[in-house]
C-alpha cells in the first residue's frame, strides 16, 4: 500500500500554542531516577501549589459570592468538566450532601461522556462543544443557577461551549483553571486562574494541576456551605449518620456542645437524627 502525502498546497490545521500544563517537565531522565528521587521530586513540585492557590483567592472570593448568591436564591451549583477535571467536580458534588446535609442535586457535577467516564476515558467526549448544554439541559437549568467550568488547559471544547451557551442565557458562569489567558477563562464571568506550570510527567495534568483544582473546589464548596449557614462553630452539625464512624462524632458533637454523658448523646441522635436537630431540641427551640 503506498501512502499518498497531501500537495504542498494542502492547509494544515496549525497546532494551537503549547500551554504551560502542557510544556516540558523541568525533570528529565525518569526512567533512571531510583524510587526516593521519584517521590522527593513530586513532592517538591506539589508543595508550590498552595501558594499559587493562594495568589487566586481574589478571584475565588468573587466566585464563591456569586454562588452564595445564587443558592440563597433557590439556585444550584453545576460543575462541568472532562477526565479529571470533570471527575472532581464529580467528587467534589458527591461529597456535600454527607458532609453539610444538603439536597442531593444542590451541587451537581457532569462530565464530558457522561457516568462512563467517571471511571474510564470516553473517546473524544471532550471534543464535543455542544454536549455540555445539553447535559445541563437536562437537569432543567435556570438562570438562577450558576454553572463552574473546571479545565486544566483551559481549552476544553466541552467546557468552553456549555460556558458560552450558559452565559449567552443569563446563567452565572464561572470557571477553574491552570493556565493564564486560557478561552475557558474568557468564556467564564468569574473566572478563578491557578497557572500551575509544567507538570513532573509532562502534560500530566492529573498531578500538580489536579491537586490545584481540588484545592479550589474544596474552598469553594466549604466557604459557601458555611455562609449557607451548614456549619456551627467548626463543626459539620447537618452531616448524614451514614455509618458508625459519623455517629460516634455525632455524639461527640453533642458531649462537648451540650455538657452531657455519651448515653444521652446517643439517644438525642437516634431520635432526632441530627446534631443540629439535637442540639434544637434539647435547647427547647
Amino acid at each position: 500500500m503506498t501512502l499518498r502525502l497531501p500537495s504542498k498546497s494542502h492547509h494544515f490545521t496549525s497546532f494551537p500554542p503549547v500551554s504551560t500544563t502542557e510544556s516540558p517537565s523541568l525533570f528529565d531522565q525518569l526512567e533512571t531516577r531510583t524510587t526516593q528521587e521519584l517521590l522527593k521530586s513530586i513532592n517538591s513540585l506539589d508543595q508550590t501549589i498552595p501558594a499559587l492557590v493562594a495568589a487566586a483567592i481574589p478571584q475565588l472570593e468573587v466566585l464563591v459570592e456569586a454562588t452564595v448568591q445564587r443558592l440563597q436564591n433557590g439556585g444550584r451549583l453545576f460543575y462541568i468538566g472532562a477526565g479529571t477535571s470533570g471527575r472532581l467536580g464529580v467528587l467534589d458534588a458527591s461529597e456535600c450532601p454527607p458532609t453539610f446535609g444538603v439536597p442531593q442535586g444542590l451541587v451537581i457535577g457532569l462530565i464530558a461522556g457522561g457516568d462512563t467516564a467517571i471511571r474510564q476515558a470516553v473517546e473524544n467526549a471532550e471534543d464535543n462543544a455542544e454536549q455540555a448544554w445539553r447535559d445541563l439541559e437536562a437537569h432543567q437549568i435556570t438562570d438562577r443557577d450558576i454553572v463552574v467550568g473546571i479545565a486544566a488547559s483551559g481549552r476544553t471544547p466541552y467546557v468552553i461551549g456549555g460556558l458560552e451557551e450558559s452565559r449567552r442565557r443569563g446563567i452565572a458562569t464561572g470557571c477553574v483553571v491552570c493556565n493564564a489567558g486560557s478561552a475557558v477563562a474568557a468564556a467564564a464571568e468569574f473566572p478563578v486562574e491557578v497557572p500551575t506550570g509544567p507538570e513532573f510527567v509532562t502534560g500530566s495534568t492529573r498531578m500538580k494541576a489536579g491537586t490545584a483544582q481540588k484545592l479550589v473546589l474544596n474552598m469553594l464548596t466549604t466557604a459557601t456551605m458555611i455562609r449557607l449557614g451548614r456549619v456551627k462553630g467548626n463543626k459539620m452539625v447537618d452531616m448524614q449518620m451514614a455509618n458508625q464512624k459519623l455517629v460516634d462524632r455525632g455524639q461527640r458533637m453533642l458531649m462537648e456542645e451540650l455538657g452531657i454523658g455519651q448515653e444521652e448523646a446517643a439517644t438525642l441522635l437516634t431520635e432526632h437524627g441530627s446534631v443540629r436537630a439535637a442540639m434544637a431540641a434539647y435547647n427547647g427551640q
